[in-house]
């Protein structure tokens, strides 16, 4: 309680100590109430749900705009580690298109730099692809972090290895190589 009587302050939201992994629970045999379901051999795999139209649209400047080939990237990520369901589709969607988005910004910004003409005084001013490549970066890592939360939370086998997040920089410079 603060010195004026009211009740602020406390523990901050999530500064706890942190749930661990299922796949570590699991381990250590301390699973609790979850469930191990066997792979049953008689299921059939499917496809991945048809890519909407606005993640492959051509864009203003004559490019192709990348999402499909990231929503693409982390659905398969996803079903590798069995979590496709638990993930909505709208997440992944929204995390494709950020991605992309970052990565047209980033790709201004080395075309026209990091200045740009005030459009009255004709002064120097800082580009706006700049905050909005900061502003889609920041949007793309809470959306990830939601999806390896829940890909954290329910994986019941390791799933470390190789992350589309982490590739997101190799996207990039191989964009500008095309």
């Amino acid at each position: 309680m603060a010195k004026d009587g009211t009740n602020r302050g406390g523990a901050r939201v999530g500064s706890g100590r942190k749930p661990k992994a299922l796949s570590e629970k699991v381990t250590e045999g301390k699973a609790g109430g979850a469930k191990y379901i066997p792979a049953d051999d008689d299921l059939v795999g499917e496809d991945m749900p048809p890519v909407k139209d606005f993640l492959k649209a051509q864009q203003k400047n004559g490019k192709e705009l990348c999402a499909e080939e990231i929503y693409k990237e982390i659905y398969r990520w996803l079903k590798a580690r069995g979590c496709e369901r638990l993930v909505s589709g709208q997440l992944i969607e929204q995390y494709a298109m950020s991605v992309s988005r970052w990565m047209q910004c980033e790709e201004a910004i080395s075309e026209f730099g990091f200045l740009a003409k005030h459009p009255t005084t004709g002064n120097a001013i800082a580009s706006p692809y700049v905050s909005m490549s900061q502003q889609y970066m920041k949007q793309s890592n809470q959306i990830w972090y939601q999806i390896y939360q829940i890909v954290k939370e329910n994986c019941s086998v390791d799933f470390g290895g190789d992350s589309p997040h982490d590739d997101m920089m190799e996207r990039l410079l191989a964009s500008r190589r095309r």
